[in-house]
């Protein structure tokens, strides 16, 4: 533990940008759990005498069409498109890493089956299989995270399932299996904590692009409905309004999207410094 922790210390101090990521991604994780409780204005009340106002010391970021104070909805949505990403990106995890680790394990006709399975879902645009869920699921939080997590799955399914094709025949594998467990057991005790690591760089990355396929099926009307504070369905209130100047609609809930992304895309990448072995010499 002594080992990584200054292996990644080293990792941060060499690569500034990983920390920045690291820092930003707290940051929005801390907005998402005490942020709506120290809000100013209720982000779905309307005050109509107050709409379109530009960005001024009462209004951080200004007001919508109704009046509604859009600092407040940025924020609050930042709680609801972080738990659509990690509830998403929870589900495919466990059961892609599941899958993919038997797979690879126990191979034969088990894994060209599923093999096929993940091609053919792989074979379909993904955002546009997410539309296809959704529409016919309805418009539901609950139907955005299993969309999601459906279209993440054949990457979480694929990568453990070559990461434990390299190992299932390595001596540690095979010390296990003489030492009396079965391929159960040798999968959940052995193989699949050797390649959480490995996946965990997989998973921060996932939740940038799922939070981006929220905001875009939210974009297209098929997401969370109004008035629910998300970042996508509030971009595309403020797409009418850029033409006559209230660049804010679009900007700040636009930025706050850009930033939750890059900080999990950047954070990634960091991971993936961290948790290379070759690295460590």
């Amino acid at each position: 533990m002594n080992a990584t922790l200054r292996h990644a210390a080293w990792v941060l101090r060499g690569n500034p940008v990983t920390l920045l990521a690291g820092l930003g991604t707290f940051v929005l994780l801390l907005l998402a759990l005490i942020g709506p409780a120290l809000l100013a204005y209720d982000p779905v009340a309307s005050n109509v005498p107050m709409a379109l106002q530009p960005p001024s010391a009462a209004h951080w970021f200004g007001t919508d069409q109704l009046g509604r104070d859009v600092f407040s909805r940025v924020i609050a949505a930042t709680r609801l498109d972080l738990a659509i990403a990690a509830s998403a990106v929870a589900l495919s995890f466990a059961f892609g890493a599941m899958i993919g680790a038997f797979c690879g394990y126990i191979g034969g006709r088990l894994d060209r089956w599923v093999g096929r399975f993940v091609d053919v879902l792989m074979a379909f645009p993904l955002f546009v299989l997410a539309m296809a869920l959704v529409a016919a699921l309805g418009n539901r939080v609950e139907n955005i995270i299993y969309a999601t997590a459906i279209i993440n799955l054949p990457f979480y399914i694929r990568f453990a399932r070559a990461e434990v094709n390299v190992r299932r025949n390595l001596g540690w594998v095979e010390a296990a299996r003489c030492s009396g467990h079965g391929p159960v057991g040798v999968v959940m005790r052995f193989l699949l904590p050797n390649i959480l690591p490995a996946m965990a760089v997989q998973v921060s990355l996932n939740l940038g692009w799922a939070i981006l396929n929220a905001a875009g099926l939210s974009f297209l009307g098929l997401g969370v409905r109004p008035p629910t504070p998300e970042w996508g369905i509030m971009v595309a209130e403020g797409a009418r309004f850029i033409t006559s100047g209230k660049w804010w609609l679009v900007v700040c809930p636009g930025a706050a999207l850009m930033f939750a992304v890059l900080c999990f895309n950047l954070l990634g990448d960091g991971l993936r410094d961290i948790l290379d072995p070759r690295l460590r010499t």
